[in-house]
């Protein structure tokens, strides 16, 4: 079974520490079984948290058996970090073992020298400093995490369950992921600059919201040659009305929610096919190959071999 080490140090922000243990735990496979067994590791018996304390039941030394280490924010980042951690996450690394920092966390890992000449990101709030602290590692305030293959960062509060769902698929593929986002309840689609590595049926709807209908129309039509007109037409309404309606429920625009649909159409067949890119680029509603790979790299924020290549499940 897959080991995740969180490391716990003095003054851990809860919900860094608690994020990851909860994603990770959600985490089953097809059989049922837990994917992952979690560990909380410490340099101390115990450390305080803010309004509590908490007593790790694991030591340093738990961090040789790890196949992934999770490092939570601390309220003030220690420079340099307790005695041991440094070398502990050095040898781990040498080791091959994947490392990731929550928010705040970057300040740990960048303090090991790992991330010297890579790029990484934290809170943006703390994204000046941290790169004023650390000028080998080029700090990037602007998306949600940052994979550099054995080494991650996230940003702030939610982003650490982006980057540790992102985790889980790599790991084990789409499905076992999306059921540890609907058991974190995590939105369906996240904004941000970061792409979004997690495929779900669709975005979602405001409770009770009138489009639910058209919604679902959209989706299922999204390899059509639909205009705006078109969509219109469906919803009995001018365009005008149309805009200004569908961006009160679903705060983006009829057009934007078809291309979304077509790029989540285009994910799961990357993902569970051996098609073509171009048989993709007609079945998920792109004009062309060449439209279907610009707009797949702009939202995804790689190509779509780039991404058939990390997540296609080996069942295919």
């Amino acid at each position: 079974m897959h080991t995740v080490a969180v490391l716990a140090l003095d003054r851990v922000i809860p919900f860094d520490l608690s994020a990851p243990i909860d994603a990770f735990g959600w985490a089953r496979l097809p059989d049922g079984r837990e994917a992952y067994r979690v560990r909380v590791c410490s340099d101390r018996e115990e450390v305080g948290a803010g309004a509590f304390t908490v007593r790790a039941p694991y030591g340093l030394d738990a961090l040789a058996e790890a196949d992934t280490i999770i490092l939570p924010g601390v309220e003030e980042p220690p420079d340099p970090l307790p005695p041991g951690v440094t070398e502990a996450l050095r040898v781990a690394a040498a080791r091959g073992t994947r490392i990731a920092s929550v928010c705040v966390g970057a300040y740990l890992f960048a303090a090991t020298g790992l991330l010297d000449g890579l790029r990484a990101t934290t809170h943006w709030i703390a994204a000046p400093d941290l790169a004023a602290r650390y000028p080998k590692v080029t700090v990037d305030p602007n998306v949600l995490y940052v994979d550099n293959g054995q080494f991650l960062t996230s940003a702030g509060a939610a982003a650490a369950l982006d980057m540790c769902l992102h985790m889980i698929r790599k790991d084990h593929g789409s499905a076992v992921a999306a059921h540890a986002a609907r058991m974190s309840v995590m939105p369906l689609e996240r904004e941000g600059g970061q792409a979004q590595f997690i495929v779900h049926d669709r975005p979602p709807a405001p409770s009770g919201a009138t489009f639910e209908p058209l919604l679902r129309w959209l989706d299922d039509h999204c390899d059509k040659a639909l205009t705006l007109e078109d969509i219109a037409a469906r919803a009995g309404m001018s365009t005008r009305t149309l805009n200004r309606r569908f961006r009160e429920q679903t705060g983006t625009t009829p057009l934007q929610w078809l291309h979304r649909a077509r790029v989540r159409r285009a994910q799961y067949l990357l993902e569970t096919t051996a098609y073509p890119v171009e048989r993709i680029a007609a079945q998920a509603g792109f004009g062309s190959p060449t439209a279907f790979r610009e707009r797949f790299r702009r939202v995804v924020g790689t190509s779509p071999q780039g991404y058939r290549r990390a997540f296609r499940t080996d069942t295919v």
